[in-house]
């Protein structure tokens, strides 16, 4: 049965609220303040959770920071100081696993984002932070719980987690807005 599109639209909003709980939010205070201190930012994921990870290495960014994509050409070599920002949503990612060894081994500190912390990347993590979303490990037959295809529900909520941490990172760096819009590209 087709569900009305508003109906569709009051259930995706229901679903995002629990990951945007004062209990997963205070995760940000922590994660806002090693960030600032971080020497380089390199950010990673795969799939639509690389999409929201892009965006955030944009965002911090755009607060000045020294922000990078893992895989881009111009990504440079991760070390001692370091943040390591990687997402694995269901846990486990070969990719994401071996990434986060080598950026362990140079001396960065590793953070992960996921919907699954007792999985094997976020285990191994120096930091853990739990979005309570399902994600393509949970969604098929009982265990799927969202009206979102696959990991949609996880991905909304990286951006919209993501939107606060870069508005707490803004305040506590002390960057006006009009600071970020200066280093936003012009070849648009």
């Amino acid at each position: 049965m087709r569900l009305p599109l508003d109906t569709v639209a009051d259930r995706i909003l229901e679903e995002l609220r629990p990951g945007l709980s004062g209990d997963v939010l205070e995760q940000i205070a922590p994660l806002s303040e090693t960030l600032a201190k971080a020497g380089r930012i390199l950010c990673y994921g795969v799939g639509r959770e690389g999409l929201m990870m892009k965006a955030l290495a944009m965002r911090l960014f755009h607060l000045g920071l020294d922000a990078h994509v893992v895989g881009d050409m111009t990504a440079p070599p991760v070390g001692a100081g370091d943040v390591f920002f990687v997402s694995a949503g269901p846990g486990q990612f070969s990719t994401v696993a071996a990434l986060a060894d080598v950026a362990k081994t140079s001396g960065a500190r590793v953070i992960c984002i996921t919907a699954e912390p007792d999985g094997s990347v976020p285990q191994a993590a120096d930091m853990c932070l739990h979005l309570p979303a399902q994600t393509m490990a949970a969604d098929q037959g009982d265990a799927a719980t969202s009206i979102l295809p696959m990991g949609s529900l996880y991905e909304a909520l990286m951006y919209l987690f993501f939107e606060v941490l870069v508005l707490d990172l803004r305040d506590r760096l002390g960057v006006a807005p009009d600071a970020m819009r200066v280093n936003h590209t012009n070849l648009e």
